[in-house]
């Protein structure tokens, strides 16, 4: 179907967020938030299965992580693996070796500069190996209840076909949302949009005729779509 220009109503957050949480609600949840229901909530466990799905489905990034946190939860026990052994562990996720390594390097650093507590602190979390500023706002917000907004390629893609932001690269797509979402809604953001992005507003042909905020969306780049 060829999108044909109509005419929007402006976007309202408040409204699509109200939409977006009943729309999901039936959908599998993003997997980080999966972990903290199951239990798996430490600021570690949250840092560590963030960086096991970088570049990995939810689907493989689930599994994986709990396979791993069978074996170790906390830095002193993961600092006992070796580096072999966590790569065989993780090893259905993307990049696994350099992950084994990172994941090994920020369980001893914590032990060695922490005494095993690592403190709910962005910059020492960014100044971590691997981690990146969507692993640190995600593991604090939901770790340690510091809002944070977890820019992946579904809040990327939603959040700028929307119109409701405008930016090239997730990067720049996490400044501009940090200067017009309310904070009590910033890791609200990823919880939402990462179901609504794999399942309703995909990256190609997105559904839109169930889209729940469709009134509002500008429907930026859209070509075609069901």
């Amino acid at each position: 179907m060829t999108n044909q220009p109509i005419a929007k109503q402006p976007f309202d957050l408040e409204v699509a967020l109200l939409r977006l949480r009943i729309a999901v609600e039936p959908l599998p949840k993003a997997a980080l938030f999966e972990l903290a229901e199951r239990g798996y909530s430490s600021l570690f466990e949250q840092l560590v299965a963030c960086l096991i799905s970088i570049r990995t489905y939810d689907e493989v990034m689930l599994p994986t992580a709990l396979k791993l946190f069978a074996e170790a939860r906390t830095p002193q026990a993961m600092s006992q693996l070796t580096i072999p052994q966590i790569d065989t562990l993780i090893r259905a996720s993307s990049f696994h070796e350099r992950k084994a390594q990172q994941i090994h390097q920020i369980a001893q650093r914590t032990l060695q500069e922490y005494n095993g507590n690592l403190p709910c602190n962005r910059e020492i979390l960014l100044s971590l190996a691997g981690v990146g500023p969507k692993c640190a706002n995600l593991a604090l917000g939901i770790a340690c209840g510091e809002p944070g907004i977890g820019v992946d390629i579904h809040v990327h893609r939603v959040t700028n076909r929307w119109g409701y932001v405008a930016a090239s690269t997730p990067e720049r797509t996490l400044i501009k949302l940090e200067s017009v979402v309310p904070r009590d809604h910033w890791l609200e953001i990823n919880r939402l949009l990462v179901p609504f992005g794999k399942h309703t507003c995909t990256g190609s042909q997105p559904h839109c005729s169930a889209c729940p905020v469709l009134d509002m969306c500008q429907q930026v780049d859209v070509t075609a779509h069901r």
